[in-house]
């Protein structure tokens, strides 16, 4: 279908690039790039160095697996070992020796005050993730994602995260979650299931999917409760620290809301991407109304909405922890008992490098999404102005070459409203959309920027696809 744009005019455009291009070319280099945001470079060696020690500890674990049902624990803990491969093929773990540093320092002031966990052999690394969360992979390895450390306000929030997760791996909950599994599985109950599945003549699939999914289930419900005692043991840990015990309640009404959409994306897109010579068009961001016209009236449920958040119980696990805080509550306690501008810095920095890696991690829209929400922040700020324009162009390029779908995700039910919308308008564009809207966007910029490299090839690249 040809794109009802194409009767943008080369009278226009011509007497615009050509003026564009001598600005550019006379315009003195400026201080932009010694003021951009440089994402940290990356550590293959130490990457690698790392992952071979996890492995070992996965190996030595495999030997010491159960001799019942061996052969399904070896798979799921095989499964789980792949998972944490992953994290680190796809270089998800942050080698920024200051920032490691940083976080020992937190973890350290833990460990120095529990004498029960001096022995234990877990180690705590950032995740350049953008998703508000943290886990225990497993193998002793905790990932605490930037996503989450960038919503936090102090130190002692932070180091509930920790001790919530370190709680996990003390409790052992993901190996009693396995065990729990395997038995249910090798369950006489289960087993008798199976059989009858194996022995009736249609619907087999569908049969082992309910099964499936009841099993699913309760390990879910499972893994719920153990939420609570690692709440619980988190603040045993934290309360012998000089932390703010308060942290923990603070952090989890922080969890509670954290997904919610506080970005008004059509009024920011409209505000970013409007330029006189190519108006910003409501279509763009308009969705299919489907054959009959409209929507269907969804009914709000509260409680299937709490359990599709990230961090689903917070409430409840606010009001169990609530007694237990205000009972261990003493006075001299900091917020920031280790190094609170370095704990700025760093939300800071990892605001920027999260961006950096959506993008480099081919996934265009989340990389967009955090910089638009960033520009409202800073509007000028090098880094992301150029960001946005990248983006834009490579857009342009994917879906010219066919491969965009491989580098945005497409609306869903799970995402929030503003980020939807950020993809709709992302689905609705033209080729010749990018390019114009890179261009312009970027071309409001270029007296200020010119002396900044990344800017000059993003900017150089919009004007060429704009010619073509």
């Amino acid at each position: 279908m040809p794109s009802p744009y194409t009767g943008l005019t080369t009278t226009l455009l011509r007497p615009l690039l050509f003026l564009a291009l001598l600005v550019y070319a006379n315009m003195p280099a400026g201080s932009a790039q010694s003021l951009a945001f440089s994402p940290a470079a990356e550590d293959p060696a130490l990457l690698q160095s790392l992952l071979t020690e996890h492995e070992q500890h996965y190996k030595a674990g495999i030997t010491r697996l159960p001799a019942a049902y061996k052969k399904d624990y070896a798979a799921i803990y095989q499964q789980r070992w792949d998972h944490i491969k992953t994290v680190f093929d796809k270089k998800e773990i942050y080698t920024e020796q200051t920032a490691q540093q940083y976080l020992d320092a937190l973890v350290a002031a833990v460990v120095k005050a529990n004498p029960v966990l001096q022995d234990s052999a877990f180690h705590c690394y950032f995740s350049r993730s953008g998703v508000p969360n943290a886990s225990y992979l497993g193998e002793g390895l905790i990932l605490f994602n930037m996503g989450l450390f960038c919503k936090l306000e102090n130190e002692s929030q932070a180091a509930f995260v920790i001790c919530h997760e370190i709680a996990h791996y003390f409790l052992q909950h993901s190996e009693h979650s396995i065990e729990k599994y395997v038995s249910t599985l090798n369950s006489e109950a289960v087993q008798k299931e199976l059989r009858r599945i194996k022995r009736s003549e249609y619907g087999k699939r569908a049969l082992v999917d309910k099964l499936v999914k009841g099993l699913t289930f309760g390990s879910r419900r499972h893994s719920r409760d153990h939420e609570a005692q690692a709440d619980s043991m988190a603040v045993e840990l934290m309360r012998h620290t000089p932390f703010d015990i308060t942290g923990a309640l603070t952090a989890l009404g922080i969890l509670d809301r954290i997904d919610t959409d506080t970005l008004n994306t059509a009024a920011c897109l409209a505000q970013l991407f409007h330029a006189k010579e190519y108006p910003f068009r409501e279509k763009w961001i308009a969705r299919e109304e489907g054959l009959l016209g409209g929507h269907a009236h969804l009914e709000r449920d509260s409680v299937l909405e709490d359990s599709l958040k990230t961090h689903p119980d917070c409430r409840l696990r606010i009001q169990l922890l609530e007694p237990v805080v205000n009972r261990y509550q003493t006075s001299g306690r900091s917020a920031n008992p280790v190094d609170g501008n370095k704990f700025a810095a760093l939300r800071h920095t990892f605001a920027y490098e999260i961006v950096e890696y959506a993008y480099v991690s081919d996934n265009y829209t989340r990389s967009l999404y955090h910089t638009i929400a960033l520009l409202q922040q800073h509007p000028e700020d090098p880094y992301l102005v150029t960001q946005a324009g990248r983006i834009l162009n490579g857009c342009y390029a994917a879906q010219k070459a066919h491969t965009l779908g491989k580098r945005i995700e497409l609306p869903s039910p799970g995402f929030s409203p503003g980020y939807n919308l950020l993809l709709q308008f992302i689905q609705n564009l033209y080729p010749e959309d990018f390019a114009a809207i890179s261009y312009y966007y970027l071309h409001r910029h270029v007296d200020r920027l010119s002396g900044y490299p990344a800017f000059t090839k993003a900017y150089n690249t919009s004007f060429h696809e704009i010619k073509q």
